[in-house]
């Protein structure tokens, strides 16, 4: 299997050069639409709905759209983000096990050593095994920066994306308590069926009957000639990453442990020693970095100052026609 990412974990100095694989797999039938007819595939065409053209890709571009307005975002503006072509998988904290809420793990990748000598991959795995922790990471895949945690399954790394915590929904909205109430004949009864369902997970004791079905539908069909013979093919635009170099080898394994454990030690002595400064030299520093944090009407001159010396870059160097040099704002017009 090709790994879909190559880069290091890094926490400290100490860097451990790895490869990421997919750890799951969609098994659903693949649908697509199709003419009744002939069988002919349904193509959807990329048609502008203002000017009513067929658009290529060389003339689209990404933007967001508020209801009001579209801000048009070109390859420059994107490219201009940072962090997006990181190769390392930074740690940030290590935490509990049990602290990671499962409504916020997302797709899951393995980890294998990328380097001729695996012994910090398996010094991580180890660490980690007998802490009982989990590695809060920060990472960048397919141009977005994520959160992550880094845990171990088996005796292999395992990486999986995390949501942010903004894009979780609180549950105050919900009222699931209600005025009800609970017997204790009631708990009862109900502890006693939930013990006749009681048994150990195994995840290959559970089919998808929904997905097997349509196999079978498919294949009865194929069977008693219920088919077409076409020439459409099926194109799948899944975005490859490509492998890239993987950091450098840990040189001194013992050496990058020492030196980064007295970095942290020493981070923290002056952390201290800075809590220890009178109540008037802190208020007299804060009154100064207040007055040194500029303006509301300051920023947006700053932004508008950086995004005209943009936007003049744009028009002497790209090679895309003028009316995509500039961000497009538009107003939209009520049917």
């Amino acid at each position: 299997m090709r790994s879909i990412w190559a880069g290091s974990i890094a926490f400290g100095l100490v860097n451990v050069p790895v490869k990421a694989y997919g750890a799951t797999q969609d098994h659903d039938v693949d649908l697509h639409q199709v003419h009744d007819a002939d069988g002919g595939r349904i193509r959807y065409q990329r048609r502008c709905e203002v000017c009513g053209k067929k658009i290529n890709y060389g003339h689209i571009e990404k933007a967001f759209d508020d209801g009001d307005r579209t801000v048009v975002l070109s390859e420059e503006d994107i490219e201009s983000l940072p962090a997006e072509k990181s190769r390392e998988i930074d740690v940030v904290q290590f935490v509990p096990n049990n602290q990671i809420d499962p409504i916020m793990l997302e797709r899951s990748y393995y980890l294998e050593p990328d380097s001729k000598s695996p012994k910090a991959y398996r010094l991580l795995v180890k660490t980690l095994e007998n802490t009982e922790l989990t590695a809060v990471v920060k990472f960048a895949l397919r141009q977005k920066t994520r959160l992550g945690v880094l845990r171990v399954s088996g005796k292999v790394l395992v990486l999986q994306g995390i949501l942010w915590a903004d894009e979780v929904r609180d549950t105050s909205f919900l009222d699931s308590s209600g005025t009800a109430k609970i017997s204790a004949q009631e708990l009862k009864m109900s502890s006693a069926l939930v013990d006749q369902f009681r048994g150990d997970f195994n995840p290959s004791d559970f089919a998808d009957d929904y997905q097997l079905e349509l196999r079978s539908l498919i294949d009865e069909k194929i069977k008693h000639g219920d088919s077409l013979d076409t020439a459409a093919t099926f194109g799948d635009e899944e975005e490859a990453e490509k492998e890239g170099n993987s950091g450098g080898n840990v040189i001194d394994l013992m050496e990058a442990l020492k030196r980064s454990v007295d970095q942290k030690r020493a981070r923290a002595a002056t952390q201290g020693d800075s809590t220890k400064k009178g109540a008037s030299g802190t208020s007299t520093a804060k009154k100064s970095a207040t007055k040194a944090k500029p303006t509301g009407a300051e920023k947006m001159t700053a932004k508008s100052s950086a995004s005209k010396k943009t936007a003049a870059k744009g028009k002497s160097t790209a090679k895309k026609p003028a009316a995509k040099k500039t961000a497009v704002t538009a107003t939209r017009k009520g049917a």
